[in-house]
């Protein structure tokens, strides 16, 4: 190669790496509550995509807290977790026994943020926790850094498993095979 082209390939890649960004879909970096997914898999029998609209469709539940980081009163509407696991064909109710007692939930963000809740946690036949997929606050759908969902864990001292931007949950059975 001659010494010449070897300088002009630099600004070659230059010119078409701009001219394939040019040519990329414009996003404003934000996600929409039509188009933003939950997704439900693992130890499930039915593994379950669901968006805001889907959460609209579904029983609702509206717990008022007050938010100890901001010091103020939120009223948060959505789905019990317990109603979407159910949908998802988790063991619950008199079925939640034996090897589905080791099985845990796996709640995530889209930054990565992780928690844990036990099954039996999130089971009414054995505790009330109350914990919702929060798609509105005060009314309003949940916009960024929030949502488009929010895990809302009602009955904790601290919101410490409280998931904003929460993207997915995974099953996990924890038994020895």
């Amino acid at each position: 190669m001659h010494r010449n082209t070897r300088a002009y390939i630099p600004i070659l890649l230059s010119a078409v790496l701009a001219e394939l960004l040019s040519l990329a879909p414009k996003t404003s970096g934000r996600t929409t509550a039509t188009t933003s997914e939950l997704r439900i898999s693992g130890a499930v029998s039915t593994p379950l995509v669901l968006t805001v609209v889907d959460l609209k469709k579904m029983p609702r539940k509206t717990l008022a807290v007050v938010n100890p980081h901001e010091k103020k009163k939120e009223t948060y509407e959505g789905v019990l977790l317990e109603e979407i696991l159910h949908r998802a064909g988790v063991p619950q109710g008199d079925q939640l026994r034996g090897s589905s007692m080791a099985t845990y939930v796996i709640a995530e963000a889209e930054d990565g943020y992780r928690v844990v809740f036990s099954l039996a946690e999130l089971d009414s036949g054995i505790f009330e926790s109350e914990v919702i997929v929060a798609d509105t606050m005060d009314g309003a759908l949940l916009a960024a850094p929030q949502g488009p969902f929010k895990l809302v864990a009602f009955h904790e001292k601290r919101p410490a498993r409280w998931v904003r931007m929460l993207k997915s949950f995974t099953v996990v059975s924890a038994s020895l095979q």
